[in-house]
């Protein structure tokens, strides 16, 4: 792989491929994917894919790691107030159902036990840091921060593309989204609050959008 600085048509082609794999990737698979396709459709050739990153893996894992990290950078995470962060994660798989469908693969083709990433390449560090000292300040209950921060995670996704009950879309009424928001936000607070008695209101009643 190349790491001298791109021009600007170096970067335009680069920023394409990324954007057509990553549609290639999240529809087909790593296994099923082709590169073919990738650069006719990119509009480029083989030899320049393969100079910037090294070949098929090299371009998953670079779409993968940075799905991993925008929906760090663009859902943070708020242990003060896990259930709107639930909510947050269940809006960010609306606008980008192609990111979890890529974790999806992920798991199947490469990690089907265990975490999805090596530990060095994991980003819940900090996450579970604010869940562990929202315990410790009396706001979530106890047990292992990173099955608390799991448990969240896999509600979030209730309606996502990889439900096995329903996949949700953007396009569906905004007041089934509203629905499913209050039900998610509500379960949430339930599930994770320290408050034993589990039926006050949840302490935001924000939505993402606020």
């Amino acid at each position: 792989m190349t790491d001298r600085p791109l021009t600007s048509r170096g970067a335009a082609t680069y920023q394409r491929i990324l954007d057509v794999a990553t549609r290639e990737f999240a529809e087909h698979g790593i296994a099923g994917a082709r590169i073919e396709r990738i650069v006719a459709a990119a509009r480029t050739n083989k030899a320049q894919l393969y100079a910037y990153f090294g070949n098929k893996e090299g371009l998953f894992d670079a779409i993968f790691f940075g799905s991993l990290e925008r929906i760090v950078n663009v859902v943070p995470i708020d242990a003060t107030d896990l259930a709107d962060w639930a909510v947050r994660l269940y809006d960010e798989y609306l606008r980008r159902p192609d990111l979890i469908r890529l974790a999806t693969w992920a798991r199947l083709e490469r990690r089907p036990t265990g975490h999805l990433v090596d530990d060095p390449d994991r980003l819940d560090d900090r996450k579970l840091r604010a869940i562990a000292e929202a315990q410790a300040a009396g706001l979530v209950r106890q047990g292992d921060p990173f099955d608390v921060m799991a448990m969240i995670i896999a509600m979030s996704m209730a309606w996502s593309p990889v439900s096995n009950v329903y996949a949700a879309t953007a396009q569906e009424p905004p007041e089934v989204h509203e629905q499913r928001r209050s039900l998610l936000r509500d379960s949430v607070h339930r599930a994770v609050s320290a408050d034993r008695k589990g039926a006050r209101t949840p302490p935001s009643g924000r939505c993402a959008s606020d």
